[in-house]
């Protein structure tokens, strides 16, 4: 240990200030994930993803968001997107099978996934991808806020970027089963015991007014639920007699109660094991 005082005060301001973030090779992957303490962004050599074609039911949000995105990937302005509604339906999934088909085309687009928890980080980050030559989607998925959670004002600097403004080489897109990336019962609670209702709620409901593209994702009818299924069994070459397929897939929704893209997938992974199916 230095006994020399300005030696330590030297290293005490070093630690503070650590030196900047070395900016990563982007070349090595076209998607990444943003982890903190230490900030770095790792490469993903293979994103876990389904064909944009195998997606049912969506057409209207995939057609909207992939020309979205193609936009984006040109050059083009192109809007903020906020993928909302019923759980299971896709919207995760509706990104990254739109990103692989960007890159499909041949245009250079990057995807940068960051979680929820991380989002007062969201600063430094974006400080990395402007300095890059590369395009960015910054993907965050089940975004929520809950009661007096204050992530949803680092996400304003994704959104309206402040006195930088966002950087134009960056887009940014969530997944939320909230309109408002809040419970109804919490806006109603703030509206029925602030001084000032209108003004409690705003800051925090008009966040969601700061994406350009709201995509609504609502629960799938039987015969779009048996579509899945059908296209799943089609992509993998698994031939199953069609009324037992039925059967079994209604059977199957209704031990879960639900219907949705996931209950899709899950009932294709078991019905692909039994059948001795490999999905690789």
């Amino acid at each position: 240990m230095t006994s020399d005082p300005y030696e330590r005060i030297a290293a005490a301001l070093e630690r503070m200030a650590p030196a900047p973030l070395a900016v990563p090779d982007f070349d090595a992957a076209d998607a990444f994930v943003w982890h903190v303490d230490p900030d770095r962004l790792e490469p993903v050599p293979k994103v876990s993803r389904v064909d944009l074609a195998l997606l049912v039911g969506v057409d209207r949000s995939r057609d909207t968001l992939l020309a979205n995105t193609e936009q984006f990937a040109r050059g083009l302005p192109a809007n903020n997107a906020l993928l909302w509604g019923a759980r299971g339906m896709g919207k995760s999934s509706l990104v990254k099978a739109v990103h692989a088909d960007i890159i499909a085309k041949g245009l250079p687009l990057k995807i940068v996934e960051l979680q929820r928890e991380d989002l007062p980080s969201v600063g430094r980050l974006l400080n990395m991808l402007r300095s890059s030559d590369h395009r960015f989607v910054l993907f965050c998925d089940d975004l929520s806020f809950s009661h007096d959670d204050q992530h949803y004002k680092s996400l304003k600097a994704v959104l309206d970027g402040g006195i930088e403004g966002r950087p134009d080489n960056v887009v940014f897109y969530a997944t939320s089963n909230r309109r408002h990336l809040m419970p109804r019962d919490m806006i109603e609670n703030e509206r029925s015991s602030a001084i000032n209702p209108a003004e409690a709620v705003e800051e925090k409901v008009s966040l969601s007014d700061r994406f350009g593209l709201w995509l609504g994702f609502h629960p799938c009818t039987q015969d779009q639920y048996l579509a899945m299924i059908d296209g799943y069994c089609a992509a993998a070459g698994l031939v199953v007699d069609a009324e037992e397929l039925r059967a079994e897939a209604i059977e199957w929704q209704a031990t879960r109660g639900a219907r949705s893209g996931r209950v899709a997938w899950q009932f294709f992974t078991d019905l692909a094991g039994r059948k001795g199916v490999s999905l690789s």
